[in-house]
């Protein structure tokens, strides 16, 4: 069954204090919208350095945890780029947090819980997430990854 739960908001050329009053803007209408299960707040064309764009994560981050939001929302950061840290760029388990443009991903702290609630193990999720794309290979990663730009 389609639920037409997932928001997605592309914000294009923006600067990084537009991007947290985006996010900001995204917690508000998440806070009045319960039919909005999560939201991908999508940055076409900003932030394209990653090591910057780690810095406006963090951000994100404290504007999630500050008073207003706290308990209510997390922030998860993807990235064309994305390099876990102490990792080799060309680690196939990096393609766990790439994305096709810099983004935050927006999850209800409620829908987390209910999650680990109802299905065993989430806490291996990411762990079995980087096996498998270590398995599949660099190669079949990229692939995988380019096969989303073609038309």
């Amino acid at each position: 069954m389609l639920r037409n739960t997932i928001r997605y908001t592309v914000m294009a050329d923006c600067t990084t204090e537009q991007a947290l009053d985006g996010l900001t803007e995204e917690f508000r209408l998440l806070s009045e919208n319960d039919s909005i299960e999560t939201s991908f707040l999508i940055f076409e064309h900003s932030f394209a350095n990653f090591d910057n764009y780690l810095d406006i994560v963090h951000l994100a981050e404290s504007v999630a945890a500050s008073k207003s939001w706290k308990g209510i929302f997390q922030v998860a950061g993807f990235h064309p780029e994305y390099c876990f840290e102490g990792e080799d760029a060309d680690d196939p388990a990096n393609f766990t947090n790439r994305s096709m443009y810099p983004m935050f991903h927006i999850l209800r702290e409620r829908s987390i819980t209910a999650a680990v609630e109802h299905f065993p193990n989430t806490d291996t999720i990411p762990e079995r997430n980087i096996e498998y794309a270590q398995g599949k290979g660099l190669k079949y990663m990229e692939l995988l990854r380019a096969s989303c730009f073609a038309s």
